[in-house]
């Protein structure tokens, strides 16, 4: 019976719900190593992503330049540098005005929102009155939703604030962890391999190379097609004139970033500003939007991503919904990537144990 399939599995899943139940029982053996996982978390992933899309720029000085690896790192971090001193020159002051302008220009926008609905409930009679009631509703609970709102944003920034320390100190230490990142990275997996043997490490091998493949198609390609969005967006928007065309673009791109959920959320903002400036530009704002995610799904996202994360449509909305449910932003910020490297090592060890059952019923003809 040992050597049934089925009691096989049985056991499998007996052990693992029993580890997992070890594991709560004895969670508070595992706190301190929690807290400082926790303490190190935001540099060492600032620095992974960095590191994903650096690390061709570092090969390319190594191969074009002749140069050696900490002369092409050296030269990787000017061009960081260099990168952040054109954004803060050239962009960041546009952005700041016209966030500031936009500000001072909230009111009056509420302002001007209120007027319309009032005019449409005045010359349009066909509109039911419970519609009519819950608009009045909606007007008369605007400034305390408003009051609310800010009273919660102020309270974030002043838990945001208490950790200003601990966000400074994971900046300072990003640099460092890119470092040896790129320095040292790939010396990582051949001081592991040491410890198995040849053919069990040949395997873990091909498995590394290939979430290493998965996560740098992921980080490259989204914030590439991020970065070609915001671009698209910022001249559509410039071609119709609205008001904070730069800031809506940049904010159109950082949202872009969150698989299927984000083109809807940086598309938001833009049709508010733009209908409150112009009636049409509601429509216009919404065709800049279509025309630039089928430009980023049909061109942009095939070449640049390719088939790494051949993932289909309905899966990513299903894992991103989930995500977000169980951890918030972050899940819907790194379900994708997580996803996409557990589907990668679940396929890659089905197809380890196809291979070696073949095998063995080579071995035995």
């Amino acid at each position: 019976m040992v050597q049934k399939r089925w009691f096989q599995i049985l056991t499998f899943f007996i052990m693992f719900f029993l580890l997992i139940w070890l594991i709560q029982s004895t969670k508070f053996i595992f706190i301190p190593l929690l807290q400082y996982v926790g303490a190190i978390a935001f540099p060492l992933i600032g620095a992974g992503i960095l590191y994903y899309l650096t690390r061709p720029l570092m090969l390319f000085f190594e191969r074009r330049l002749k140069a050696n690896r900490i002369i092409s790192i050296i030269l990787v971090y000017i061009t960081l540098l260099l990168l952040v001193s054109l954004f803060i020159m050239y962009i960041w002051p546009i952005a700041q005005r016209q966030f500031a302008n936009l500000a001072y220009s909230v009111p009056a926008m509420i302002a001007m929102a209120g007027d319309i609905i009032e005019y449409l409930q005045q010359n349009y009679t066909s509109i039911p009155p419970q519609v009519n009631e819950a608009i009045d509703d909606f007007l008369q609970n605007l400034p305390t939703f408003l009051q609310n709102l800010l009273d919660h944003l102020f309270g974030f920034l002043g838990n945001f604030i208490g950790h200003v320390i601990s966000i400074l100190a994971g900046l300072v230490m990003m640099p460092f962890f890119l470092f040896f990142m790129l320095k040292d990275g790939e010396k990582l997996l051949p001081f592991i391999l040491q410890i198995f043997k040849k053919k069990r490490a040949e395997n873990i091998r091909a498995l590394a190379g290939k979430i290493d493949n998965v996560l740098s198609s992921f980080i490259q390609g989204q914030l590439l097609v991020s970065f070609f969005v915001g671009v698209l967006l910022y001249i559509g928007y410039l071609i119709i004139d609205l008001d904070y065309a730069l800031l809506l673009a940049l904010f159109g791109m950082l949202t872009n970033v969150i698989p299927y959920l984000g083109p809807f959320i940086a598309v938001t903002p833009a049709l508010i500003v733009g209908t409150l400036q112009d009636p049409m530009n509601f429509i216009w704002v919404a065709v800049i939007m279509l025309v630039a995610q089928q430009i980023e799904s049909n061109l942009i996202s095939p070449n640049v991503m390719g088939q790494a994360l051949n993932v289909h449509p309905l899966t990513v909305m299903t894992v991103v919904i989930a995500a977000g449910s169980i951890a918030g932003f972050l899940g819907i910020l790194f379900a994708v990537p997580v996803y996409a490297v557990v589907r990668t090592i679940i396929v890659h060890l089905y197809q380890t144990y196809v291979e070696s059952k073949e095998n063995k019923e080579d071995a035995l003809i």
